[in-house]
C-alpha cells in the first residue's frame, strides 16, 4: 500500500508556483509529483491539491493521459475504483523536473524580486 499523501505537500508559497518552467498546465507538475510514489486514486490527489476543483483537476489528468504521461486504470468490482498512475514517460519527467525544483530554490530571492518589481510597475 502506498503511503497517504501529506495534504501540506505544496505549500501556498512554494517555488512550484513561483518557477517560471512549467511542465504542462498549472497543476500537470503537482500531479505527476502526486503520482511519484505509486498509484493515486482522485480523492487522495484533491488532499494536497485543494486549490483545484473538480473540474480543473480532471482536466489536468485527461491531458496528462492524453499525452501519455499517467495511465488511467478502471478497476471493476463491487466497489469500483479508478486509479491514476504514471506511465514510463511520465516517470522520465521526474529528473528535469526535480532540477527546475531545485534551479527555482537557489533563485527564489531573485524571482520574489523581479515579481516583486514588477507588480510595482503595474500599480505605480
Amino acid at each position: 500500500m502506498t503511503k497517504p499523501l501529506d495534504p501540506d505537500m505544496f505549500d501556498p508559497v512554494c517555488p512550484s508556483d513561483l518557477t517560471p518552467i512549467r511542465f504542462g498546465d498549472k497543476w500537470a507538475g503537482m500531479i505527476i509529483r502526486c503520482l511519484e510514489d505509486g498509484p493515486r486514486r482522485f480523492s487522495e490527489l484533491r488532499i494536497p491539491l485543494r486549490g483545484v476543483t473538480a473540474k480543473v483537476l480532471t482536466g489536468s489528468l485527461r491531458a496528462l493521459e492524453r499525452d501519455g504521461l499517467i495511465r488511467r486504470t478502471v478497476c471493476a468490482g463491487p466497489e469500483r475504483r479508478v486509479d491514476y498512475e504514471l506511465t514510463p514517460l511520465g516517470r522520465s519527467l521526474l529528473e528535469p523536473m526535480a532540477a527546475a525544483c531545485e534551479w527555482a530554490e537557489q533563485h527564489w530571492d531573485e524571482l520574489l524580486d523581479a515579481r516583486e518589481a514588477s507588480s510595482l510597475d503595474r500599480t505605480g
